[in-house]
Order: C-alpha cells, then sequence, then structure tokens
C-alpha cells in the first residue's frame, strides 16, 4: 500500500514538472483571436490554415479607418486582404498579441502532438523586447520569408517558424519566438489563438 501511495505521488510531481515546462513553453503576453472563417472565406488566411500547405503562414494583424475595423491578413508566400470585422468580432476585442500581430500556420517540423503542427507566434522578437524591457508598447517586428525564416529588422535574429520558432543565429541566452495555443478546424473553418 505505501509503494502504491509513493509511486501515485512521484507520478504527480513527474506530471506537474511536466506541465510547468509546458507553461513555459508559451507566452506570458496577452492574446485573443476567435475567428470563423467560414463566415469570411478569407483565401489568404486559409492558406495557413491548411495542413496540406505545411510551411504557409499567414500575419494577422487589426487596422481601423474612417472608424471601421478590420483585420488585415498577410500571407507568407505574398498575398494579402482583409476583412470588416463583423458587430461581434468587434465586440470580441481581439489582443493580437504584444503589439498588434500574430503569425499562425501549419509548421513542416514538428508535427506530432495534438496540435498537428499548427502554431501561433507574436509578431515582436522577444530578444529585442527582452533587452529593451519593452512589453507596453514594443516596436521590434519580424518580417516573413517564403522560406518560412522569419527576420527581426533591429537585431537581426533568424527564426525558423517551421521548427518551433527556434532561434538560428542566436546568442547565449536568447529565445526563440513566443508562442500561443493554437487551433484550426481546417481552412474555412475556426481559428482561435490565446494565452495558456
Amino acid at each position: 500500500m505505501r509503494l502504491l501511495a509513493v509511486g501515485c505521488l512521484f507520478l504527480s510531481v513527474v506530471c506537474l514538472l511536466t506541465s510547468c515546462k509546458a507553461d513555459d513553453e508559451y507566452s506570458k503576453h496577452p492574446c485573443r483571436f476567435l475567428y470563423d472563417n467560414m463566415i469570411h472565406n478569407d483565401a489568404t488566411l486559409a492558406s495557413a490554415m491548411n495542413a496540406n500547405s505545411r510551411g504557409v503562414f499567414c500575419l494577422i494583424s487589426e487596422n481601423t479607418r474612417a472608424g471601421v475595423r478590420y483585420l488585415v491578413f498577410e500571407n507568407s508566400a505574398g498575398m494579402t486582404s482583409q476583412q470588416v470585422e463583423t458587430a461581434q468580432e468587434v465586440e470580441a476585442k481581439f489582443i493580437l498579441g504584444l503589439n498588434n500581430g500574430i503569425i499562425v500556420g501549419f509548421q513542416t517540423l514538428n508535427t506530432d502532438g495534438g496540435s498537428g503542427g499548427f502554431v501561433a507566434y507574436d509578431v515582436q522578437c522577444p530578444n529585442c523586447v527582452n533587452r529593451g524591457h519593452n512589453t507596453v508598447n514594443p516596436s521590434y517586428r519580424i518580417t516573413m520569408e517564403n522560406s518560412g525564416i522569419a527576420t527581426c529588422g533591429k537585431c537581426g535574429k533568424k527564426y525558423d517558424m517551421n521548427n518551433g520558432g527556434i532561434v538560428l543565429n542566436g546568442e547565449e541566452g536568447d529565445s526563440g519566438l513566443d508562442k500561443y495555443v493554437a487551433s484550426t478546424t481546417g481552412p474555412f473553418g475556426v481559428v482561435s489563438v490565446v494565452r495558456r
């Protein structure tokens, strides 16, 4: 009986440590985005929500013109589009990462796991944000390349979005892109991105 209790305690500690490690994998910064692409049928966003198009990523940002709110979509293959937000979407008050930008898509590596390789990254360079201690209004945006590499225009760090956002040319102490919990039901379905 005592051996069973020790075994259960050990298993509980292992699960706790594993869940803490998983929590460390995700960004602590706010993010909330739930979007039904069946309503808008946006092809640019759909290209990144398609498991058969691994390696295509879409940057999502929000814009306001003449009092009307839009979602702007730009994918790594060069497509761009925008959609007027519905009243419900405006009311939902999307939070798109640190500074109005998240990137979603299916990575080509690390495709096992519950998400099937569907990922979401913050558009801000985490190393510049950390060095500048600026999480209030950071302006260290990364740009995407068709190859799945994202580059920071300020520090020149390169990140592999196809491999968990790891930093490719980092120094000791550098981190990969900030990730959010992401899921999709398919190209013209729902995409969800939230902070864990």
